[in-house]
């Protein structure tokens, strides 16, 4: 059993930032990606930003140059510090794991946090 726990969510105000963590914990092998997506009410949910095992990242184009995405491979952890944010950031924000969860490479499979909320409001 895998789980994956975020925090750091909130309310904050427009130019403001906010650091969010997402903690994996459990039958963990090797974790090949860990990110970042995000759900506004009435949209689907999306991309943020992702990072691979050996340091690559991926953005949206929306959250490019505001956000950074960074993981502490020895903890499990990912971070998504968010500056700038603006009322569009506005949406429930959940952790995505893709793991390994023994010896065997074909055990492999996604994980999703529970989600945290980041609102961005004056």
């Amino acid at each position: 059993q895998v789980q994956l726990v975020e925090s750091g969510g909130g309310l904050v105000q427009p130019g403001g930032s906010l650091r969010l963590s997402c903690a994996a914990s459990g039958s963990i092998f090797s974790i090949s990606v860990m990110g970042w997506f995000r759900q506004a009410p009435g949209k689907q949910r999306e991309l943020v930003a992702t990072i691979a095992n050996g340091g690559g990242t991926n953005y949206a184009d929306s959250v490019k140059g505001r956000f950074t995405i960074s993981r502490d491979n020895a903890k499990n952890t990912v971070y998504l510090q968010t500056n700038s944010l603006k009322p569009e950031d506005t949406a429930v924000y959940y952790c995505y794991a893709y793991l390994r969860v023994d010896y065997d490479p074909a055990n492999v499979a996604e994980y999703w946090g529970q989600g945290t909320q980041v609102t961005v409001s004056s």
